[in-house]
């Protein structure tokens, strides 16, 4: 199964420290606005998303469809796809992608411990 980019999506109190505290580490701004309260930051392959006020807990968020550039991939497994098979597994979901639907799509899924994983496609 290909998942995608790869970003942990972190719910911060202080986008602005949280920003300075990434940028001493070497990422740097790649996307988002701090106006609105989120920025995606890049250092290499990695990507760490800050958000202040959106939502409670750190996602592991997973892009099919794109690479760490965001740039569209020319395969890549469809969100529904995805889907599917971990339903066919047992998976529980926390919310679901209409399967009927093409294009952007996400579903929630939360590890044993209780972690979020947002698989979000954008394409």
């Amino acid at each position: 199964m290909k998942l995608g980019a790869f970003s942990i999506s972190l719910a911060v109190k202080d986008i602005h420290k949280s920003k300075a505290f990434y940028e001493n580490l070497g990422f740097k701004v790649f996307a988002g606005d701090i106006e609105k309260n989120y920025l995606i930051l890049k250092n290499g392959n990695s990507l760490i998303g800050l958000f202040q006020g959106m939502f409670e807990n750190n996602i592991l968020t997973f892009n099919p469809g794109w690479d760490e550039n965001a740039k569209q991939l020319e395969e890549f497994d469809d969100v529904r796809t995805i889907q599917k098979h971990l339903k066919k597994e047992g998976v529980q979901l926390e919310s679901e992608v209409d399967e009927t639907t093409s294009g952007k799509g996400s579903f929630v899924v939360m590890d044993p411990d209780g972690n979020a994983i947002l698989i979000d496609q954008h394409v």
